[in-house]
């Protein structure tokens, strides 16, 4: 391949240049770039001062391939010799970019075609900027004088024509009229000579014509093409006004919060959260990878309801008094400030009234900052492609400073929700609270791309709030491969949660799915109502490349064992071009029969609000011919919203305030317990070094005791008496049983932790750290 040449400087309407970042490699990654496009061929140096002297290379654009990736990456490629994966700093600049591009690849095509037809016409390199106008006029004046002497030509042979033919004429009526004989030789020979001259002007004539219409037509083909390349130039042109006018459109409604939102949307801080996130999004669009937009992911509509179910269900409450808990917040203190769950107790004469619960001991509200290590993560990832990450040894660069038990525990952070389900009467308003409680537990994790902690085998966490909050959870590392965490919490409000989770990993280069495995159930006392769930995927996109984000994506049903209600939530995936709101999150509850009775609608990130249906229709066809149905429901009233972040989350991995103060030290917590572990106390206090080389130790130390456990088991099922299978580990505070509501085999607390805690008997817990 011949050294590419630095393209001729040409005049500013046909050139197009500036700095674009180009892909070098995946350790330098994206590198910024001047780019020269001129003449159909794009090419690039490092520094403007270069373009006289030093040219890194040069494509030309009439073999290559230009596509798009995403909003702010396209790729140029000429069928593999080549391949420039190119990156503009705005969408806006990369359009013009594609503009450019396009046009000078249909110039380039055109030309390449006119050289080939043409010949000797024009030359075949591209000429400059200047001579190619010029060259294509002269070609046109050519022609023109071409066709014009041919023209002249036919006339001239025309006049000829009529010259001789008239002359044969009198030649033919003289030879009629001769009387003497010896005339005859004469005219017989003027006569054949006219004739021979009439034969040779009719076969110049002949020619004349053949050459001007050969001309015609090799022409004509040439014109045709060339309006050919015009109208698809045009084509392109109208394509790319029309993509740049929806871009535009998009862009007016993100900037003026016009998002599409259920009636129940009407609060405006939250539009402007909506229209802050997009603009984010677009400042950080090279760092994004997006997902299809969802046009109709709820599948249904909400509309207000008719003011007669108001003034219906007003006097449904006049003569029920206490039994429709909840409703008359929905419809008669519309105006008011009183919440839902309040009306509710008040309204309610069984339910206890609350108590102020005054915190017994000072927790702390901040830990040291993060701090500012580099680590090259290419080098570690590039060999851990389509691995479980659990497998993968890790450094703690890649840590939060808290383990996943207590990440689970963080589920609790919302408590409240299920202290005012267990006060509810209805099973339908109560799986409103526990479908909210489900979608806030997602919360904490919109900011937190930091990997928890594999807990070791054993390893425990405690979480007591009972004095302050009226609940105490106890969680437990059951299983290491799988890593399987069991999770138990109960609540002096009546109310019992517990879960047992498997997380499934995979690296996939770009982005790291979590899918957690598992189910989690909540059991209510008094009610004896029984719900289970399980999680959606959460996605951990740009690993390799741009800034770290994480989305939830799926679907989660709420089923109550014991009443047959069920609620279906969808968490809706993030994508920069959907009208909706991003990480948005919608639900029906219906009761056994399938009958729809209330709509969740939110956000997993921000607040979820809910309101009462009181009459269902069939509407219009959604995507895919899908009919969507239309719920007519009561005014919208907010079940959750999260709790802001505390003062400088930013510099504390966006921990809130329940997360810093899980991993602080407490006096007769159990030896296996998360705050105890060395390696994770030393990246808290941001001895990083230290902490790698402990969280080795720690590592190996739990391989020679597995390895040791299962030559025990082998030994013992190798005796007489009845063995064990290989490492049949058994946890120390839960029991493996079979749940005969959900029929599902998880983890269930047997119990003796806090008896244990109380007498400070820890034998039982093995030496783990």
């Amino acid at each position: 391949m011949s050294e590419p040449k630095p393209p001729t400087p040409t005049p500013p309407g046909d050139m197009y240049k500036g700095w674009l970042f180009k892909w070098t490699n995946y350790i330098k990654g994206y590198q910024r770039r001047w780019f020269v496009l001129s003449n159909g061929l794009l090419s690039y140096y490092r520094t403007q001062a270069e373009m006289g002297h030093t040219c890194r290379g040069t494509i030309n654009l009439a073999t290559a391939n230009i596509a798009v990736e995403d909003s702010c990456n396209f790729v140029i490629s000429n069928g593999g010799a080549q391949t420039y994966h190119l990156k503009a700093s705005t969408e806006v600049e990369r359009q013009r970019w594609i503009t450019a591009l396009e046009l000078a690849k249909a110039k380039a095509v055109h030309m390449q075609a006119e050289s080939d037809d043409s010949g000797d016409d024009c030359p075949a390199v591209p000429p400059s900027s200047g001579q190619g106008g010029g060259c294509r006029n002269l070609e046109i004046q050519s022609t023109l004088r071409t066709l014009g002497s041919k023209v002249e030509d036919l006339n001239t042979c025309n006049d000829l024509i009529v010259k001789h033919g008239s002359a044969l004429q009198r030649s033919l009526s003289e030879l009629e009229g001769i009387r003497v004989v010896g005339d005859v030789g004469e005219k017989m020979r003027q006569v054949t000579e006219r004739a021979t001259l009439f034969r040779i002007t009719s076969n110049a004539m002949i020619n004349a014509c053949r050459d001007f219409l050969s001309l015609a037509q090799n022409h004509s083909k040439r014109w045709q093409k060339a309006l050919q390349v015009e109208r698809d130039q045009r084509i392109r042109l109208e394509e790319t006004l029309e993509q740049l006018a929806k871009q535009h459109n998009h862009l007016e409604r993100a900037f003026r919060g016009a998002t599409v939102l259920p009636s129940s949307f009407s609060n405006p801080a939250l539009a402007n959260k909506g229209a802050a996130v997009k603009g984010d999004a677009s400042d950080e669009d090279d760092d994004n990878e997006f997902f299809d937009a969802m046009e109709d992911p709820a599948g249904f509509i909400t509309v207000p309801a008719d003011p007669k179910y108001h003034s219906v269900a007003c006097l449904s409450i006049r003569r029920s008094g206490s039994n429709v808990s909840g409703l008359s917040s929905e419809i008669g203190m519309d105006d008011q400030s009183v919440n839902f769950d309040d009306q509710s107790m008040v309204s309610n004469p069984e339910s206890p009234q609350p108590l102020e619960l005054e915190p017994v001991r000072q927790r702390r509200t901040r830990i040291p900052d993060k701090p500012n290590y580099y680590l090259n993560l290419w080098s570690i990832m590039k060999n851990c492609i389509g691995k479980e990450l659990s497998k993968i040894p890790m450094p703690v660069n890649f840590n939060e400073p808290l383990s996943m038990l207590q990440r689970l525990s963080e589920d609790l952070e919302y408590y409240e929700l299920l202290d005012k389900a267990a006060k509810c009467q209805s099973s339908l308003e109560q799986m409103c609270y526990v479908a909210a409680f489900t979608v806030s537990s997602y919360s904490t994790t919109v900011h937190r791309t930091g990997k928890p902690f594999n807990p070791l085998l054993g390893e425990t966490f405690e979480l007591d709030r009972l004095k302050d909050c009226g609940y105490r959870s106890l969680c437990e590392q059951v299983s290491h491969h799988p890593p399987a965490a069991a999770h138990h919490a109960s609540s002096e409000k009546g109310w019992t949660l517990r879960q047992e989770i498997t997380l499934a990993s995979k690296f996939r280069g770009k982005y790291l799915s979590i899918m957690p495995l598992g189910s989690i159930q909540c059991l209510f006392d008094k009610s004896d109502n029984h719900y289970s769930w399980k999680k959606v995927t959460t996605t951990v996109h740009n690993i390799i490349v741009g800034k770290l984000w994480i989305d939830q994506s799926g679907e989660i049903d709420v089923v109550n064992h014991k009443t047959g209600d069920r609620c279906h939530l969808k968490f809706a995936p993030y994508s920069y071009f959907s009208r909706d709101v991003p990480r948005k999150v919608t639900g029906v509850v219906t009761d056994k029969e399938g009958k729809a009775h209330y709509v969740l609608s939110g956000t997993w990130d921000e607040k979820m609000e809910f309101s009462r249906i009181m009459q269902s229709s069939k509407g219009e066809n959604g995507t895919e011919g899908k009919q969507r149905t239309v719920y007519q429901t009561l005014k919208a009233k907010e079940i959750w919203r999260k709790n802001p972040l505390p003062e400088g989350a930013e510099n504390m991995y966006f921990f809130s305030s329940l997360a810093l103060t899980l991993n602080d030290p407490e006096e007769g917590v159990a030896p296996t317990d998360c705050r105890r572990r060395p390696d994770q106390r030393l990246m808290e206090d941001g001895r990083w070094d230290e902490a790698n080389a402990e969280k080795q130790r720690l590592e190996e130390k739990q391989r020679t005791v597995r390895r040791e456990r299962e030559r025990e088991a082998v030994k013992a099922a190798s005796s007489p008496e009845e063995g064990t299978h290989p490492d049949s580990y058994q946890a120390m505070w839960f029991d493996k049983l079979d749940d005969p509501a959900s029929g599902e085999t998880l983890h269930v607390y047997k119990g003796g932790y806090w008896e244990a805690k109380e007498q400070g008997k820890w034998d039982v817990c093995p030496d783990i750290f």
